[in-house]
This record gives structure tokens, sequence and C-alpha cells, in this order.
């Protein structure tokens, strides 16, 4: 009996490229930081976490741990004890400089969870949608989603010194996927995508349409299709690849994977692990796909 090989039979359907969000995004940023960071094997090891990234990354896990606690115990001496066992304490200057930044933490999520219905439970929280087309399956994971009056709406959490604006839910790629996904998920509608700024309280909303999001899943289709080529020009040529040359700019001096990238080392001196923080209470801007991943 002969050996048939993987891939000898011809006119076979071309798989669906699988993406998340943060794989497309990060090819956008950086070819070379999104080859280090997805391709190379072994991965090249990234930097130690810095202190903005462990303030959402606590942030994120409080607002989501905080819908299991029963109603009783949703108050801000419940939400003390999550920030307190939840808190992360890597990258900070000092204990004094850690101590400060989770009271803050503490004081921001209660602020803001004053603002919220505490009776009305999520209809999930970093649940998992799905979207499949003709070319890419894609994946992402939504930090809440809610029921309003019978339809989804998408809820993404923000930690960042940035206080985001209408335009960028609008315009936000990841927010377009996830509805889109989440749609597609729980059969039932969803165009409302909100990116929630959790120091400031601040909620900015978009309403898609469903020919704008069919514009964004397109926009996600073009860009797996450039990755599709790259990866396997890696598979043929490894690191040597050309379409993976570096795109540098003032992002460089944040790279997880600058110690790697002598194109990167020279546009400024490497951020220390606290340079995030600011001394009001706020952060660096930190994207949905910095940190806290949504994979």
């Amino acid at each position: 009996m002969s050996t048939v090989h993987q891939g000898a039979f011809g006119g076979m359907p071309t798989p669906l490229y699988p993406a998340s969000p943060s794989r497309l995004l990060a090819w956008l940023d950086c070819p070379r930081r999104y080859r280090m960071q997805y391709l190379d094997r072994p991965r090249p090891p990234a930097r130690p976490q810095r202190a903005h990234t462990s303030v959402g990354i606590t942030t994120h896990n409080v607002l989501r741990d905080f819908w299991d606690l029963p109603p009783v115990r949703r108050t801000p001496e419940g939400v003390a004890e999550l920030v307190r066992s939840s808190w992360i304490d890597v990258g900070f200057r000092d204990p004094e400089q850690s101590a400060a930044w989770r009271q803050r933490v503490r004081e921001s999520v209660v602020d803001y969870l004053r603002g919220s219905d505490r009776d009305r439970q999520p209809v999930g929280l970093e649940r998992s949608v799905a979207l499949r087309t003709e070319s890419i399956a894609v994946t992402g994971r939504v930090d809440r989603l809610d029921d309003r009056d019978g339809e989804l709406v998408v809820v993404d959490y923000k930690t960042g010194r940035q206080v985001p604006t209408e335009e960028d839910a609008r315009t936000s790629l990841p927010l377009a996927l996830y509805a889109a996904g989440a749609a597609r998920t729980f059969r039932r509608p969803c165009v409302r995508v909100e990116l929630h700024h959790v120091p400031s309280r601040t909620v900015v909303a978009h309403e898609h349409t469903q020919e704008s999001l069919a514009r964004k899943v397109t926009e996600a289709e073009s860009i797996a299709t450039d990755l599709r080529r790259a990866d396997a020009e890696f598979a043929e040529q490894g690191v040597e690849a050309p379409s993976f040359a570096p795109r540098p700019s003032p992002l460089c001096t944040w790279c997880d994977f600058r110690a790697h990238c002598p194109e990167g080392q020279h546009m400024g001196p490497e951020k220390s692990d606290w340079a995030g923080l600011d001394g009001d209470g706020s952060t660096r801007p930190v994207r949905s796909d910095e940190g806290v991943r949504h994979d």
C-alpha cells in the first residue's frame, strides 16, 4: 500500500487562516515583532513584565471576578479583597510604589463600579467568541458582554493614561470582530461596542451597522492574506525571510523584544519597568492586545 503525503491531493480547499485580533494588530505594528512573538521557535526571551501591565492585568481580573461574587459581597470591601488577592507585584520601583498603585487600582475600580448596575449579571466575562469566513477563522476573548434590551453589547476595559474617544471605538478592528463573533456565537444581534476607561469612568461607544461590520471583517481578511504569505515565506526561509523587516517607531522603546532588534535599540533608550506609571494615578496607554491577552 502506498503512502499518500499530506497536500498531495489537488483541488483541496485552502485551510482557513487562524487569527486573533492581537495577531492581526501585531503584524500591523511591526512585522519583526510579529515574527518573534508568533513564529520564531524557540521564541526569543521577552523582557520582564512592566508595572503598567501588572496594573492592567490586575484591573481586568478584578472586574472579571467581581461578577462571581454573591450580590451581598459586591461592595467596596469585596473589591478591596479582590485587589489584594489578585495584585501582581511585578515591575514596580519598590514596595512603596507597588502599595500606592494597589490602592489606586482599588479606588478606581470602586468608583467605576458605582456607576454600574451591580444586580445585572453580564452575559459573558472574558468570553471567547469566534468568527469564520471563507478565508479566516478569528477567535478572541471579550472582556464583558452585556444584554441590553435583547441585544448584546461588547464592553472592553481600558486602564491607560489616554482616555479613549468615540473615534477609537468606531475604528477599532478588535471591537468590530468581537461584535461580529459574538453575534455568530450567540446567534443574537450585536452591533454596539463600548470602551470603558476605568481610571476616569469614561465610556465611549459606537453603533455599527451590518455594513460597517462587514467592512471590518474584510479588513481582517486582507491582513490575514498578508500574514498567510509571510508565514509561508518564514516556513521556507526562516529569519532571513524579507517580509519581516522592522518598523521602527517610538513604540520600540517599549517593545518586549527590543533586546533582539538592533534597529529598535536605535530608537532611543529603553523605558524603565515603571515608566508607564505617572504621578496622577494613570498609566501609559495599554491597548487591548498589550499585557492583557485577547487571543
